[in-house]
Protein backbone atom coordinates (compact mmCIF):
# COMPACT_ATOMS: atom_id res chain seq x y z
CA UNK A 1 0.00 0.00 0.00
CA UNK A 2 2.80 2.46 0.77
CA UNK A 3 4.36 1.77 -2.24
CA UNK A 4 2.29 4.02 -4.24
CA UNK A 5 3.17 7.99 -3.52
CA UNK A 6 -0.78 8.92 -3.61
CA UNK A 7 -1.22 6.54 -0.69
CA UNK A 8 1.95 7.93 1.02
CA UNK A 9 0.01 11.55 0.38
CA UNK A 10 -3.12 10.16 1.33
CA UNK A 11 -1.84 8.91 4.86
CA UNK A 12 0.48 12.46 5.71
CA UNK A 13 -2.73 14.62 4.71
CA UNK A 14 -5.14 11.78 6.88
CA UNK A 15 -2.66 12.12 10.03
CA UNK A 16 -2.66 16.30 9.77
CA UNK A 17 -5.96 16.31 8.98
CA UNK A 18 -7.51 13.55 11.49
CA UNK A 19 -5.18 15.56 14.67
CA UNK A 20 -5.74 18.96 13.78
CA UNK A 21 -9.90 18.81 13.40
CA UNK A 22 -10.65 17.08 16.37
CA UNK A 23 -8.70 19.82 18.59
CA UNK A 24 -10.83 22.30 16.79
CA UNK A 25 -13.13 20.11 17.84
CA UNK A 26 -13.07 19.75 21.73
CA UNK A 27 -14.04 23.88 21.83
CA UNK A 28 -17.09 23.87 19.28
CA UNK A 29 -18.14 20.92 21.06
CA UNK A 30 -18.22 22.07 24.93
CA UNK A 31 -19.00 25.64 23.73
CA UNK A 32 -22.63 23.46 22.43
CA UNK A 33 -21.41 24.80 18.60
CA UNK A 34 -21.39 21.41 17.49
CA UNK A 35 -23.46 21.91 14.13
CA UNK A 36 -21.22 24.41 12.72
CA UNK A 37 -19.37 22.30 11.22
CA UNK A 38 -22.23 21.09 8.99
CA UNK A 39 -22.70 24.95 8.59
CA UNK A 40 -19.50 25.69 7.39
CA UNK A 41 -19.24 22.41 5.28
CA UNK A 42 -22.06 23.26 3.75
CA UNK A 43 -21.09 27.31 2.94
CA UNK A 44 -17.68 25.75 1.78
CA UNK A 45 -19.99 23.74 -0.94
CA UNK A 46 -21.20 27.14 -1.90
CA UNK A 47 -17.69 28.62 -2.27
CA UNK A 48 -16.16 25.49 -4.12
CA UNK A 49 -19.46 26.00 -6.65
CA UNK A 50 -19.05 29.92 -6.83
CA UNK A 51 -15.28 28.82 -7.64
CA UNK A 52 -15.54 26.50 -10.47
CA UNK A 53 -18.10 28.89 -11.66
CA UNK A 54 -15.72 31.70 -11.85
CA UNK A 55 -12.59 29.66 -12.88
CA UNK A 56 -10.42 30.48 -9.49
CA UNK A 57 -9.40 27.29 -7.28
CA UNK A 58 -12.47 25.97 -5.81
CA UNK A 59 -10.42 25.39 -2.95
CA UNK A 60 -9.40 28.92 -1.95
CA UNK A 61 -13.19 30.03 -2.96
CA UNK A 62 -14.46 27.22 -0.09
CA UNK A 63 -11.96 28.95 2.03
CA UNK A 64 -13.13 32.63 1.37
CA UNK A 65 -16.85 31.06 2.27
CA UNK A 66 -15.81 29.64 5.09
CA UNK A 67 -14.18 32.60 6.45
CA UNK A 68 -17.62 34.38 5.88
CA UNK A 69 -19.55 31.72 6.93
CA UNK A 70 -17.67 31.65 10.49
CA UNK A 71 -17.72 35.44 10.71
CA UNK A 72 -21.56 35.51 10.19
CA UNK A 73 -21.59 32.83 12.92
CA UNK A 74 -20.08 34.81 15.40
CA UNK A 75 -21.59 37.96 14.57
CA UNK A 76 -25.20 36.26 15.11
CA UNK A 77 -23.95 34.43 18.22
CA UNK A 78 -23.37 37.86 19.53
CA UNK A 79 -26.65 39.34 18.65
CA UNK A 80 -28.89 35.92 19.56
CA UNK A 81 -26.97 35.59 23.02
CA UNK A 82 -27.89 32.80 24.82
CA UNK A 83 -29.00 31.27 21.44
CA UNK A 84 -26.11 30.35 19.37
CA UNK A 85 -28.19 27.00 17.63
CA UNK A 86 -30.10 29.92 16.45
CA UNK A 87 -27.10 32.01 14.42
CA UNK A 88 -25.74 28.18 13.28
CA UNK A 89 -28.69 27.00 11.32
CA UNK A 90 -29.35 30.45 9.66
CA UNK A 91 -25.88 30.22 8.35
CA UNK A 92 -26.19 26.84 7.69
CA UNK A 93 -29.33 27.31 5.29
CA UNK A 94 -28.15 30.10 3.72
CA UNK A 95 -24.88 27.77 2.62
CA UNK A 96 -27.09 24.86 1.20
CA UNK A 97 -29.54 27.44 -0.08
CA UNK A 98 -26.33 28.89 -2.14
CA UNK A 99 -25.11 25.77 -2.63
CA UNK A 100 -27.90 24.71 -4.46
CA UNK A 101 -28.30 27.40 -6.83
CA UNK A 102 -24.64 27.76 -8.05
CA UNK A 103 -24.56 24.12 -8.23
CA UNK A 104 -26.92 24.16 -11.74
CA UNK A 105 -24.40 26.53 -12.61
CA UNK A 106 -21.18 24.48 -12.36
CA UNK A 107 -19.83 23.65 -15.84
CA UNK A 108 -17.95 20.71 -14.63
CA UNK A 109 -20.59 18.42 -11.98
CA UNK A 110 -17.61 15.68 -11.26
CA UNK A 111 -15.42 18.64 -10.05
CA UNK A 112 -17.84 19.80 -7.95
CA UNK A 113 -19.16 16.22 -6.33
CA UNK A 114 -15.83 15.14 -5.57
CA UNK A 115 -15.99 17.80 -2.97
CA UNK A 116 -19.16 16.18 -1.69
CA UNK A 117 -17.29 13.10 -0.20
CA UNK A 118 -13.73 14.44 -0.33
CA UNK A 119 -10.95 12.74 -2.93
CA UNK A 120 -7.65 11.95 -0.13
CA UNK A 121 -6.07 9.77 -2.14
CA UNK A 122 -6.19 11.97 -4.84
CA UNK A 123 -4.36 15.08 -3.02
CA UNK A 124 -1.55 16.99 -5.21
CA UNK A 125 1.67 17.75 -3.59
CA UNK A 126 0.47 21.19 -3.53
CA UNK A 127 -2.59 20.20 -1.39
CA UNK A 128 -0.69 18.41 0.77
CA UNK A 129 1.40 21.28 1.25
CA UNK A 130 -1.76 23.47 1.94
CA UNK A 131 -2.92 20.89 4.31
CA UNK A 132 0.58 20.73 6.28
CA UNK A 133 0.07 24.48 6.58
CA UNK A 134 -3.19 24.97 7.69
CA UNK A 135 -2.57 22.11 10.30
CA UNK A 136 0.03 22.84 11.70
CA UNK A 137 -0.94 26.23 11.67
CA UNK A 138 -4.05 25.56 14.10
CA UNK A 139 -2.52 22.99 16.32
CA UNK A 140 0.06 26.18 17.00
CA UNK A 141 -2.55 28.25 17.78
CA UNK A 142 -4.56 25.63 19.98
CA UNK A 143 -1.07 24.87 21.58
CA UNK A 144 -0.36 28.61 22.31
CA UNK A 145 -3.74 29.74 23.22
CA UNK A 146 -4.57 26.71 25.36
CA UNK A 147 -5.46 28.54 28.35
CA UNK A 148 -7.07 31.76 26.66
CA UNK A 149 -9.49 28.49 24.31
CA UNK A 150 -10.27 27.22 27.99
CA UNK A 151 -11.06 30.08 29.90
CA UNK A 152 -13.32 31.66 26.83
CA UNK A 153 -15.07 27.90 26.12
CA UNK A 154 -15.88 27.55 30.19
CA UNK A 155 -16.99 31.21 30.80
CA UNK A 156 -16.38 34.10 28.56
CA UNK A 157 -18.06 36.43 31.06
CA UNK A 158 -15.28 35.05 33.90
CA UNK A 159 -12.80 34.79 30.84
CA UNK A 160 -13.38 38.73 30.26
CA UNK A 161 -13.17 39.33 34.03
CA UNK A 162 -9.68 37.16 34.29
CA UNK A 163 -8.33 39.42 31.50
CA UNK A 164 -8.56 37.92 28.59
CA UNK A 165 -9.36 39.41 25.36
CA UNK A 166 -12.43 37.36 24.53
CA UNK A 167 -13.43 38.70 21.38
CA UNK A 168 -9.96 37.98 19.93
CA UNK A 169 -9.95 34.65 21.18
CA UNK A 170 -12.89 34.30 19.64
CA UNK A 171 -12.09 35.91 16.18
CA UNK A 172 -9.22 33.62 16.55
CA UNK A 173 -11.02 30.56 16.64
CA UNK A 174 -13.28 31.38 14.14
CA UNK A 175 -10.27 31.23 11.82
CA UNK A 176 -8.67 28.48 12.53
CA UNK A 177 -12.27 26.67 12.19
CA UNK A 178 -13.18 28.00 8.51
CA UNK A 179 -9.55 27.15 7.44
CA UNK A 180 -9.97 23.51 8.83
CA UNK A 181 -13.43 23.24 7.43
CA UNK A 182 -12.09 24.68 3.91
CA UNK A 183 -9.09 22.02 3.95
CA UNK A 184 -10.56 19.47 5.22
CA UNK A 185 -13.66 19.82 2.57
CA UNK A 186 -11.31 18.96 -0.36
CA UNK A 187 -9.52 15.93 1.71
CA UNK A 188 -12.28 13.95 3.74
CA UNK A 189 -15.43 15.98 1.76
CA UNK A 190 -17.59 18.94 2.53
CA UNK A 191 -20.13 16.52 4.68
CA UNK A 192 -17.96 14.44 6.19
CA UNK A 193 -15.96 17.05 8.07
CA UNK A 194 -18.36 18.12 10.36
CA UNK A 195 -18.44 14.56 11.47
CA UNK A 196 -14.82 14.53 11.82
CA UNK A 197 -14.96 17.48 14.23
CA UNK A 198 -17.75 16.27 16.69
CA UNK A 199 -17.14 12.00 16.53
CA UNK A 200 -13.25 12.03 18.40
CA UNK A 201 -14.26 14.36 20.82
CA UNK A 202 -17.62 12.19 21.35
CA UNK A 203 -15.53 9.67 21.99
CA UNK A 204 -12.60 10.95 24.25
CA UNK A 205 -15.89 11.76 26.05
CA UNK A 206 -16.38 8.48 27.08
CA UNK A 207 -13.10 8.30 29.12
CA UNK A 208 -11.08 11.52 29.29
CA UNK A 209 -11.36 13.26 32.47
CA UNK A 210 -10.44 17.16 32.06
CA UNK A 211 -9.87 19.63 29.45
CA UNK A 212 -6.50 18.34 28.52
CA UNK A 213 -7.01 14.71 28.25
CA UNK A 214 -10.12 15.12 26.49
CA UNK A 215 -8.05 17.19 23.60
CA UNK A 216 -5.46 14.76 23.95
CA UNK A 217 -7.80 11.39 23.65
CA UNK A 218 -9.90 13.60 20.46
CA UNK A 219 -6.98 13.44 18.30
CA UNK A 220 -5.91 10.39 19.30
CA UNK A 221 -8.97 8.46 18.30
CA UNK A 222 -8.99 11.21 15.21
CA UNK A 223 -5.52 9.99 14.30
CA UNK A 224 -6.88 6.62 15.04
CA UNK A 225 -9.99 6.54 12.95
CA UNK A 226 -8.30 8.30 10.01
CA UNK A 227 -5.45 5.93 9.67
CA UNK A 228 -7.87 2.61 10.09
CA UNK A 229 -9.93 4.30 7.65
CA UNK A 230 -7.25 4.68 4.92
CA UNK A 231 -6.46 1.35 5.56
CA UNK A 232 -10.01 -0.52 5.06
CA UNK A 233 -10.88 1.63 2.05
CA UNK A 234 -7.74 0.31 0.38
CA UNK A 235 -8.32 -2.98 1.45
CA UNK A 236 -12.06 -2.62 -0.14
CA UNK A 237 -12.32 -0.14 -2.61
CA UNK A 238 -14.62 1.63 -0.43
CA UNK A 239 -15.05 5.54 -0.13
CA UNK A 240 -12.13 6.73 2.47
CA UNK A 241 -14.17 9.97 3.62
CA UNK A 242 -17.22 7.82 4.50
CA UNK A 243 -15.56 4.68 5.89
CA UNK A 244 -13.17 7.37 8.41
CA UNK A 245 -16.67 8.58 9.75
CA UNK A 246 -18.48 5.13 9.98
CA UNK A 247 -15.79 3.47 11.95
CA UNK A 248 -15.66 6.59 13.78
CA UNK A 249 -19.25 5.71 14.81
CA UNK A 250 -18.32 2.25 15.06
CA UNK A 251 -15.68 2.62 17.66
CA UNK A 252 -18.24 5.59 20.26
CA UNK A 253 -20.56 2.87 19.97
CA UNK A 254 -18.17 0.47 21.44
CA UNK A 255 -17.40 2.70 24.01
CA UNK A 256 -20.60 3.39 25.29
CA UNK A 257 -21.36 -0.15 25.42
CA UNK A 258 -18.36 -0.74 27.30
CA UNK A 259 -18.63 2.43 29.48
CA UNK A 260 -22.44 1.00 30.57
CA UNK A 261 -20.97 -2.60 31.04
CA UNK A 262 -18.14 -0.91 33.66
CA UNK A 263 -21.08 1.10 35.20
CA UNK A 264 -22.89 -1.64 36.03
CA UNK A 265 -20.02 -4.03 36.75
CA UNK A 266 -19.22 -1.18 39.55
CA UNK A 267 -22.19 -0.98 41.30
CA UNK A 268 -22.72 -4.80 41.56
CA UNK A 269 -18.91 -4.28 43.34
Amino acid sequence: MFEYAFMQRAFLAGIIIGVAIPCVGVVVVFKRLSMMGDALSHASLAGVAAGLIGGIDPVLGATIACLGAAGAVEAARRRFEGHAELAIAVVMSCGIGLAGVLSGFVPNAASFSSFLFGSIVAVSDDELAAVAAVGTGVLVLCILLRKELFLVTLDERAARVSGVNVRLVNAIFVLMTAFAVSVGARTVGALIVSSMMVVPVACALQFARGWRQTVIASCAVGLLITALGLTVSYAFGLKPGGTIVLLGVALLLLLIALHGIARKLHRRS
